[in-house]
């Protein structure tokens, strides 16, 4: 609908000299979309927005709080930069929104069945210590244009909600799984990937995956989705 729509901006400002290889004009953005409240998908935000401080950014409410990345060995910050809060063209999400006509943005999927099990050590930190990462503060992209819908998604840490809200399933799915490990799967990580890319095939949706869904777990769900899952790549038109 005329829309220049931006989703994520990476770890750093990287994403602007990739754009620029590209030959896109991110001058021409006129809407920025933040998945969710971790630096990896915001850390490129304050860059964008010195470069186009006249797009409208649209975040979760929820995305400022403290989050870290926790476990017996390691306590790593990885929230968004705190001067984000400042921007005054940043609009803070409650609940699920249109934005313009065929622009949706909805939150609350609070589903976890088949959940990778690389999320219980995501954290919140609140005044009384560290509790579980629900992932409120992540919101999900629906694009819908020429009769077709397009589901964008961070890292899909939870689900379930896109078909109580459409009545249906998208035909594209553009997400990072979070599936990635840095030691080694389990036999029972194995099977919670393999009944992932079961439901998933289900859907009749075609899935474009990257990020953190891990080239190893990539591997696993491509046995058995076939031409229905494509790795995506920097640079790549896939409509």
């Amino acid at each position: 609908g005329g829309h220049k729509t931006l989703a994520d901006t990476g770890a750093s400002g990287a994403f602007l000299m990739n754009a620029e290889t590209l030959g896109i004009d991110l001058d021409q953005v006129d809407t920025v979309i933040i998945s969710h409240g971790h630096y990896d998908h915001a850390g490129g935000l304050l860059a964008f927005a010195e470069r186009n401080p006249k797009a409208r950014i649209w975040i979760n409410g929820l995305a400022g709080e403290q989050y870290y990345h926790k476990n017996d060995a390691m306590e790593r910050y990885i929230g968004m930069d705190p001067r984000i809060k400042a921007l005054p063209q940043v609009e803070w999400v409650e609940g699920d929104r249109e934005i313009d006509q065929g622009i949706f943005l909805f939150g609350r999927a609070l589903g976890r069945r088949l959940w990778p099990d690389g999320n219980r050590e995501l954290k919140v930190k609140t005044e009384t210590g560290f509790r579980q990462d629900d992932f409120l503060h992540e919101q999900y992209l629906v694009l819908e244009e020429r009769g077709k819908r397009v589901l964008i998604s961070g890292c899909a840490h939870n689900g379930d909600r896109y078909h109580e809200l459409f009545k249906g399933y998208p035909e594209l799915v553009i997400s990072g799984f979070h599936l990635a490990r840095t030691d080694a799967y389990t036999g029972e990580d194995i099977r919670v990937i393999q009944n992932i890319a079961r439901e998933l095939l289900k859907t009749g949706a075609l899935c474009y995956m990257g990020h953190c869904t891990g080239p190893e777990a990539f591997a696993i769900m491509k046995e058995i989705m076939g031409e229905r899952l494509v790795y995506v790549h920097s640079g790549e038109q896939v409509l």
